[in-house]
């Protein structure tokens, strides 16, 4: 049984940049335990492993894994995968790619900007609030004083199949200086919280941005992702519920480009 491996770099302007992918395509998934190994040797944020050819109603079968487990949703895999499967699996050109994931379908949309750049989004699966997070155990865990939390929204846990806890920030000091402390976590795993840590302010370098955020997650150590999908759209339902922004459409500033 014969496996490709694609690499493939996401949210990128340019090569070597934005968020790195391994897409592993065959006809036959492998064994679990050979998956997790793989994408514990690629050693990416995450690799996917995809079906060759589509199911009956032409969703293509995915599934997600970091180097420590397999998750039901994130962001960048699904729009590299879909990429490749829209250049190197699909028999006809195709400008919608629909994803079988293990929250549900997820449709691939691509199209070109006005100078013709190519661009790819997709619709997330519905989100629910969770829990919310105190800023005294939140603040310790990210290094960082209380006075750093912004409290005119709430510390939140977002959940689409996988989970991350929202945090917002007073200012782009306290987003730079912060950093996800394993141990000081440990309180707030013991209570269910997930090692997911979205945080955000509104202070930028750009004025063309509207947002500057970054994103830590657990996998063998704690690791922060250059530009994550799934993040941007945990973060687009909490500011749609807490009204932290009039306008539906924002600019996020991220570590290597904007989402």
């Amino acid at each position: 049984m014969t496996h490709k491996l694609y690499m493939v770099d996401v949210f990128a302007q340019r090569p070597y940049a934005g968020n790195p992918l391994a897409v592993v395509v065959g006809e036959q998934f492998l064994p679990d335990e050979t998956m997790q190994a793989i994408a514990a040797e690629m050693n990416f944020s995450e690799t996917t492993f995809v079906l060759s050819k589509p199911e009956d109603d032409g969703a293509y079968h995915v599934r997600i894994f970091t180097p420590s487990r397999e998750i039901e949703f994130t962001g960048h895999p699904i729009l590299g995968t879909a990429w490749v499967i829209r250049n190197y699996l699909a028999m006809t050109p195709m400008d919608e790619i629909s994803l079988k994931i293990a929250v549900g379908k997820v449709m691939v949309t691509f199209e070109s900007d006005k100078d013709g750049k190519e661009l790819a989004w997709f619709t997330a699966p519905s989100m629910t609030l969770g829990s919310k997070v105190s800023p005294e155990p939140m603040a310790r865990a990210l290094g960082l004083n209380v006075g750093d939390i912004d409290t005119a929204a709430p510390i939140q846990v977002i959940s689409a199949g996988t989970s991350a806890i929202i945090v917002p920030l007073c200012s782009l000091d306290a987003l730079q200086r912060s950093r996800l402390d394993p141990d000081e976590f440990e309180g707030l795993a013991a209570q269910g919280f997930p090692p997911l840590v979205y945080i955000f302010c509104r202070q930028t370098d750009d004025i063309n941005n509207d947002l500057r955020a970054r994103f830590f997650f657990e996998a063998h150590g704690v690791r922060e992702d250059p530009a994550t999908g799934n993040g941007a759209a945990f973060l687009g339902t909490y500011l749609l519920e807490h009204k932290v922004f009039a306008e539906t459409e924002l600019s996020i500033q991220i570590e290597q480009g904007q989402e």
